[in-house]
């Protein structure tokens, strides 16, 4: 009963507009007050959890993004992309889609991609004939690939908070990226076939092969952003951490000397930016924590597995009572809230019914992909309604409809087959 009034604590003061440090803030002192545990001997606890190398790459993956956006790379990506495959009339969706995905591999956050690739692509998307609130509605799904395709930094936070390998999770969540990018494509490519939109050719079939060929080599740089990153750290030659310092190593140098588009008051910017976003994540964490640790001496992870077997006959049922809630959550809270309190609280549930940790991981990151989508709250469904300029009204039912045709069944697939997200950690030999 204490973690559900915990929970509920922060969802209220998050949808009465508190900010979401003091939301957590309130729910660990919900917490000591149930329990009557002095808070002050727990916070320690907190300090040393986020005392982690693991945790230094959170600040070098988002600083990487601001730069990303500041410095050109993410232009140079979406025009080498466009040439690719924007020659179809789907072929502007499909260059977003893919476009997110990328950049998805290198920043692992979805609201950079939003502001980046959105900035970008939004008002060429309307030019050549598509409906503005469905291009808002396919940003914001297309970007949440940055929360699944590796360095995610949602999966940083799975990892740390449940103490699993970093590398695992971001193999757990390949499959269910790559399987909801194809998706979304497909849909996409129907959608114009049957007539929803009727975008103009974009680019002369004559013309593509030397446009692909310009435009790559000028992405030259950007991409080889994602193989230095995933090459290194599935390779063996380095961590996820030291992964992140190389990749902001390299975008500063790239965005201020090749494409120069970079300058200091913009590197400034960017420091100042990733920071502040840095700030707020460690902060929630730290109370995190502290939750963890009152969970752990109360054993309520433990009450609430059985609680669940009492109200459900058969693991199957767990499962998918376990999904609708974190699919709710993803509807009034961002990712980093929802990883913080669901992922401790919810593994020892998941273990006692035999699914693997990593396993998890991949059930988690999709439930938030799903959320983070969904009315009411949908942060990032709003943050493409405002990167795009375009009332939320227009922008709901193509949302809800991609949801229900690509992200649902990704979600049913990851829960039902762990060999999707399995697969590659034990082939590369992290389970």
């Amino acid at each position: 009963m204490g973690a559900l009034v915990a929970i509920l604590v922060v969802v209220v003061l998050m949808f009465l507009g508190v900010p979401v440090v003091f939301s957590f803030a309130a729910m660990t002192l919900a917490l000591s007050l149930i329990y009557g545990i002095e808070i002050s001997s727990l916070m320690t606890t907190g300090f040393w959890a986020v005392n982690s190398v693991i945790l230094l790459a959170l600040p070098l993956f988002i600083m990487t993004g601001y730069v990303l956006q500041t410095g050109g790379l993410a232009r140079r990506l979406i025009d080498f992309v466009e040439a690719l495959v924007g020659n179809s009339k789907s072929g502007m969706g499909a260059s977003m889609i893919v476009a997110c995905a990328i950049f998805g591999a290198i920043s692992g956050t979805a609201s950079a991609a939003v502001a980046a690739i959105g900035r970008i692509m939004v008002d060429p998307m309307e030019r050549h004939g598509y409906d503005r609130g469905y291009v808002a509605a396919l940003l914001g799904a297309s970007s949440l690939l940055g929360l699944l395709i590796p360095p995610s930094i949602t999966m940083i936070l799975f990892a740390v908070v449940t103490r699993q390998s970093v590398t695992a999770c971001f193999l757990a969540t390949v499959g269910p990226g790559i399987l909801l990018m194809i998706l979304l494509i497909i849909y996409n490519a129907i959608r114009i076939r049957m007539g929803g939109e009727r975008p103009e050719q974009t680019v002369p079939v004559a013309d593509r092969w030397q446009n692909v060929g310009s435009a790559g080599w000028k992405a030259l740089p950007a991409l080889m952003m994602p193989v230095i990153i995933l090459g290194g750290i599935y390779g063996g030659f380095f961590t996820p951490t030291e992964a992140a310092a190389i990749a902001l190593v390299y975008a500063i140098p790239v965005g201020m000397f090749i494409y120069r588009d970079l300058d200091l008051k913009g590197l400034f910017d960017c420091v100042v930016q990733a920071a502040a976003t840095t700030g707020v994540i460690m902060v929630i964490l730290v109370f995190s924590f502290i939750a963890s640790r009152i969970f752990t001496m109360e054993r309520i992870p433990q009450e609430m597995t059985g609680f669940l077997f009492e109200i459900f006959e058969s693991p199957t049922a767990i499962l998918v009572a376990v999904n609708l809630f974190l699919i709710a959550l993803g509807m009034i809270m961002d990712d980093v809230s929802i990883i913080a309190i669901t992922g401790p609280l919810l593994l020892p549930v998941m273990t006692e019914i035999g699914v693997e940790p990593v396993h998890f991981a991949a059930i988690i990151g999709m439930s938030v992909v799903i959320g983070c989508n969904t009315p009411p709250m949908a942060p990032i469904l709003f943050l493409s309604c405002r990167v795009g300029n375009v009332g939320m009204s227009r922008v709901t039912k193509p949302a809800l409809q991609l949801i229900f045709f690509t992200a649902l069944p990704v979600q049913i697939a990851v829960t039902f087959w762990p060999g999707l997200s399995l697969f590659l950690p034990r082939a590369l030999g992290y389970l």
